[in-house]
């Protein structure tokens, strides 16, 4: 197996010097024939924090259809419920135009953005991480192809070399015996 340098100058037509680490990670794996791809998400959910964690359900929850009907439904109740106190002279909690709806509304909204700003970040993240290794992954697939490329015109080369060198024995045996034939057989004339 050659060495990272001879790798990084052959199939990277770059100095091994001018290496990313991200590259030479990959040769390293490559000539020691270890595995490269790994599961991103795995990993970094394993360094994630309670906060963390909590912003990703959050969001997920407040991103669903479940959050959305939840909400609709918890609007009309407030809505429906003050417009028919307000109307029966009962007297409402939060009359028309609703202002404490429209408080409470805000402080969700204000709570809820960075929330899930929070977790975007941390997907883009996962993200950026995947795209990461998922170019190892192919530069590793890319170099190995290289290699069994260079293995087959290694393997058809010789194969022409033998084919060529029996083809050479067999006219050179052809040869002897048209000379045979032709010293020994009588001139016709």
């Amino acid at each position: 197996m050659k060495d990272i340098a001879t790798l990084a100058r052959q199939f990277l037509h770059t100095k091994p010097e001018d290496l990313t680490e991200r590259e030479r990670r990959v040769l390293e794996r490559f000539v020691e024939r270890r595995r490269i791809s790994r599961n991103v998400s795995k990993m970094l959910d394993k360094d994630m924090s309670f906060g963390d964690r909590l912003a990703d359900k959050v969001a997920a929850f407040g991103g669903s259809w479940t959050f959305i009907i939840i909400f609709f439904v918890v609007l009309v109740i407030w809505i429906g419920g003050n417009t028919l106190l307000a109307a029966g002279k009962i007297g409402a909690i939060d009359p028309y135009p609703f202002i404490f709806l429209n408080l409470i509304l805000s402080m969700v909204a204000a709570i809820q953005a960075p929330v899930i700003m929070m977790s975007q970040n941390r997907q883009a993240t996962k993200d950026r991480a995947a795209a990461g290794y998922d170019y190892e992954v192919n530069l590793k697939a890319e170099l190995e192809i290289l290699q069994l490329h260079e293995k087959l015109d290694e393997m058809r080369q010789n194969q022409l070399t033998a084919l060529l060198e029996q083809q050479a024995a067999q006219l050179a045996i052809l040869e002897k015996l048209v000379q045979t034939k032709t010293d020994g057989a009588p001139e016709v004339g």
